[in-house]
């Protein structure tokens, strides 16, 4: 409650805010070239302050809020020596000043063309250290914050239908977005902000992330124990020291409002600020649902001197939701024909989540080429949920409600350490990562004695059954406490072994133990302890480069994981970790000066030892009919290639496109109670995802400002349930047959000064789909909605 209000007194003083900026003084300018014509795109700064900003399609530019001094005005452009000219600024006065660049209109938009960085020249901060993912043997993709802002996300999964072969898998009960790529499911392991592992039973808060990296194959030397599809990284909004910010609402169907907010500045020449927060409320097309949000994130940066930094930065967020299994399934085989708008849980179902994280980054550089990396975090995670859930009616649609009843709170502490140089031996030029990392996770489950089953409807017939609206006593029985604790060392070196070959190599070693949980009764205050588990692994990763020119590199690479397995041998020992080989080939072209970015990767990724039910006994004779009692026999292997395809072929235009083909399938088996079937594709594991949008803002003319956009995504028929068992109970397919769909955004938008206004049409052809979790929550995709956004920038 203390937050909201800080966050509600932050709304009403932003307006003072933007007034007291205005009692210092301005600078503004225009910048020409030498036949007259204006000059766009130009960088103009402050040297002293570092405040800066650039030149607009008609050369004019405006430094706002500068302390009144004397200040040294710099003008650069790529391929140009740059002009300094002094400037004396007086509290409450605009100061004017021109700047004419020595070459002609048309040489300015070939320089900028040629000073463009293409998206494969742009460094990831996942990779921990500094290279352009041209340099990289493994395929990378990041959304920026233009992308985020004009497509006007909601959440993660509209940020991630960009990226293709990385898909929303499932939403099990509208509670959290689970992801996969490359056929392997991401769990928390998988997923980070700012480069440390967050909870991923929270919907992240998009409108203050400023890029989405998303680190496609094995992430295992960097990271540790995740799964080998990829990882995704969410970088938030950081400080600057220059003065802006913005405010903004966003309204849109079934009831949506969110305003939002976003200001930074200096609060003095060494210290940066940024805060930005958010509060949405809205309805849903699922008749009962609503959803209720708060986010706060604030942020400081320190230049504690000229080679270290120090970034601190914190973030809030409370969801308040309804928990929504949607349509469920008949006779656990046939989606449940229901409307869209179909709500069959209890009207008091609750799920609230909170989650806040904190860390600090500190940066010393050691001279030009190394670099010290300091990092710290910390994750509190909670989530109380009580619910009707498991949507499984029989053939005529009787429906023995379920109840479900948890709270968990997580305590999650990460330390990390880098170090990064370059340095040469002989002729040989190496880019060196080396560093530590350890994290603990502190898990508290508490279970209930609520009712198994809440009451009978039919899902079919609403009539036939009157339901409950009685919200049933439930009170905490026990309690599960589990820490696990995480630590690895890694280095990595790049080295450039002439011209044209890079050679990228490197190892981790990992160590994880899940200590013994401790299980308390809470009734009887009785306490029982678990049994500890340790796994260490080593994780190798090698990649060749070779550039036949500069703007062409390809590439092969191979890298190893692991995957922690649940279970125990035959004679009782817990499981050994899977072992998982990846393979990668692949070409990245930069095509006409980087105005497109075309790449095209080739992988297989075997899970050699997969864990299965063993097929005997101890005694090497008796069949074993214990599930839980398994051997490292089985196999799985995934196919697939992956096109990226990025443009920017003028100032005006973006484009991105994309397109991926994975075949996931069990590929050895042995023949026991049990086990999968051998040539069977995993569930929730599409052939085919591909992504396309595109984005024009007029820059001249009367429709100056003027934006307009087009979005389309599809994924490909998959399949929903669970994959079907040697000799299991079941005397029909456990599989779901769900249908491929595509969807179209069309957007449109106009800019005047400061003012901006947004809107959009999403599903522009009402498509109906849906998301399968298991055969039980099998949620409807959002029918057609409209979304509009107005903002202020100042």
């Amino acid at each position: 409650m203390i937050v909201k209000h800080v966050y509600m007194t932050l709304l009403i003083l932003s307006p003072t805010l933007h007034a007291l900026y205005a009692q210092t003084g301005n600078i503004t300018g225009k910048i020409v070239s030498t036949d007259g014509k204006p000059a766009s795109f130009v960088s103009i700064s402050l040297k002293e302050i570092r405040k800066g900003t650039t030149s607009a399609e008609d050369g004019r530019f405006m430094l706002k809020n500068i302390k009144h001094g004397n200040y040294t005005l710099a003008v650069s452009h790529a391929g140009l020596q740059s002009q300094e000219k002094q400037v004396w600024v007086s509290a409450n006065q605009t100061f004017a000043l021109n700047f004419v660049l020595r070459e002609t209109a048309d040489q300015l938009a070939e320089l900028v063309i040629n000073g463009r960085k293409s998206a494969n020249a742009r460094a990831l901060s996942s990779g921990k250290i500094s290279i352009a993912p041209m340099d990289l043997p493994q395929s990378v993709s990041v959304i920026g914050q233009s992308v985020i802002r004009d497509q006007q996300v909601m959440r993660l999964s509209d940020v991630i239908k960009n990226v293709n072969g990385v898909y929303l898998a499932t939403t099990r009960g509208s509670t959290q977005e689970s992801f996969s790529a490359r056929g392997y499911g991401f769990s928390s392991s998988n997923m980070f902000k700012n480069g440390s592992r967050v909870n991923s039973g929270a919907m992240p808060e998009v409108s203050s992330l400023e890029r989405v990296e998303i680190l496609k194959g094995s992430a295992a030397i960097l990271y540790g124990n995740v799964a080998p599809g990829g990882i995704i990284n969410m970088i938030t909004k950081q400080p600057k020291f220059e003065r802006g910010g913005e405010l903004a609402v966003r309204l849109g169907s079934y009831n949506l409002i969110k305003p939002s907010m976003d200001i930074y500045g200096p609060i003095n020449s060494k210290v940066a600020y940024r805060v930005n927060g958010s509060y949405e409320n809205s309805e849903s097309f699922r008749n009962g649902v609503s959803s209720e949000r708060f986010y706060v994130n604030p942020s400081l940066l320190f230049k504690l001197s000229k080679h270290v930094e120090l970034l601190v930065q914190a973030d809030y967020l409370k969801h308040k939701f309804t928990p929504d299994f949607g349509i469920g399934s008949l006779d656990n085989v046939n989606i449940a024909p229901l409307s869209r708008s179909t709500f069959l849980g209890a009207s008091w179902s609750k799920a609230n989540t909170r989650q806040t994280t904190a860390s600090a980054l500190l940066k010393h550089r050691l001279g030009e080429n190394w670099q010290i990396n300091y990092s710290a975090s910390y994750q509190q995670y909670k989530r109380d949920y009580y619910s009707t859930e498991r949507i499984q009616a029989s053939a005529d649609g009787t429906w023995a409600r379920p109840l479900g009843r948890t709270n968990t709170a997580e305590d999650y502490v990460i330390g990390q350490v880098d170090v990064t140089g370059k340095f040469k031996t002989g002729i040989l030029e190496h880019t060196l990562l080396t560093g530590v990392d350890a994290d603990r996770y502190y898990t508290s489950n508490y279970t209930f004695n609520q009712p198994a089953i809440y009451d009978t409807i039919n899902i079919l017939n609403i009539n036939r059954y009157k339901p409950r609206t009685d919200i049933p006593e439930a009170s905490r029985i026990r309690v599960v406490k589990t820490p696990v604790v995480r630590m690895g060392a890694y280095v990595q070196d790049l080295v450039n072994l002439s011209a044209k070959f890079k050679l990228l190599a490197g190892v981790r070693w990992s160590y994880q133990e899940s200590e013994p949980a401790k299980i308390t009764n809470l009734v009887t205050h009785v306490q029982t302890k678990g049994v500890s588990k340790v796994d260490k692994a080593f994780s190798p990763r090698i990649g060749l480069i070779y550039k036949p020119i500069p703007m062409t590199a390809l590439f092969s690479s191979y890298a190893n994981s692991f995957s922690v397995n649940s279970g125990t041998d035959v004679s009782g020992n817990a499981l050994a970790p899977s072992i998982i080989d990846q393979f990668e080939i692949g070409v990245k072209n930069d095509f006409f000066k980087g105005m497109l970015s075309a790449n095209l990767t080739f992988y297989r990724i075997i899970n050699n030892n997969l864990a299965q039910t063993a097929r005997f006994t101890s005694d090497g004779i008796t069949p074993n009919n214990n599930t839980n009692v398994k051997e490292l026999t089985g196999q799985t292997t995934s196919d697939g290639f992956e096109l990226d395809l990025t443009s920017r072929p003028v100032n005006c235009l973006d484009i991105m496109a994309g397109y991926s083909y994975n075949y996931m399938r069990y590929s050895k088996t042995p023949d026991a109670k049990g086990n999968y079937i051998e040539g069977e594709r995993l569930v929730n594991t599409p052939a085919h995802t591909a992504n396309a949008s595109m984005f024009y803002t007029f820059g001249s003319g009367k429709i100056k400002g003027l934006k307009i956009g087009a979005a389309a995504f599809y994924v490909g028929d998959r399949f929903g349930g669970w994959n079907n068992t040697i000799r299991q109970v079941q005397q029909y397919s456990r599989l779901i047959a769900v249908p491929g769909f595509s969807t179209m955004d069309i957007s449109a938008g106009y800019t005047f000064r400061k003012v901006s206004v947004l809107a959009k049409v999403s599903n522009l052809t009402n498509t109906f789909n849906y998301y399968v979790h298991e055969n039980y929550s099998i949620n409807p995709i959002a029918p057609r909605q409209v979304i509009g956004t107005l903002s202020y920038r100042f």
